[in-house]
């Protein structure tokens, strides 16, 4: 390899280098960006200083191709983009929701049990939970918003409301 060949490389190589530290400062930047830096960095100056035109051309042509396979390897080392964890996630988020929806439901039935002082009739409107007769320990399971009926057992009208379980 000649003496020139040789500077060319150790150039090419600080670029690579200035590549590798330009990521790791901002590594939500894009190909284009990072070329965009590399080729106004003093290093790439030189290069262009000291190369031919053709020579030039096949630096940048390998910067390219450098910098797209250091990002490539970069991401794909990342899991923010496999579409399993993606699928987890999305699957969390929904699993989230939907307790925080229902654990709305059972603030909104607390605050009613505080207002009924545990005691309910029948007519009245509630939501899920478990209503015991107060006179035969019959037990109706509510699964959505209702009118609570009379009790089929005895057909009586006062009902408590069993603890929510967790």
């Amino acid at each position: 390899m000649s003496k020139r060949s040789t500077e060319l490389l150790s150039l090419y190589e600080a670029l690579l280098t200035q590549v590798k530290s330009d990521y790791s400062d901002d590594n939500s930047i894009t190909i284009k960006e990072l070329l965009h830096v590399v080729t106004n960095s003093k290093e790439f100056l030189s290069i262009k200083d000291r190369a031919k035109d053709n020579e030039l051309a096949l630096v940048e042509q390998f910067l390219k191709r450098d910098i797209a396979n250091f990002l490539h390897d970069k991401n794909d080392l990342d899991l923010s983009h496999s579409p399993t964890l993606i699928t987890v996630e999305n699957a969390l988020w929904h699993w989230l929701s939907s307790i925080t929806d229902r654990s709305q439901i059972e603030w909104h039935e607390v605050l009613q049990d505080f207002k009924h002082q545990g005691h309910y009739q029948s007519g009245e409107i509630v939501n899920q939970g478990n209503m015991v007769c107060t006179h035969c320990g019959h037990q109706m399971r509510i699964e959505f918003p209702g009118v609570i009926t009379d009790c089929p057992k005895c057909d009586k009208s006062d009902f408590t409301r069993e603890a929510l379980a967790p």
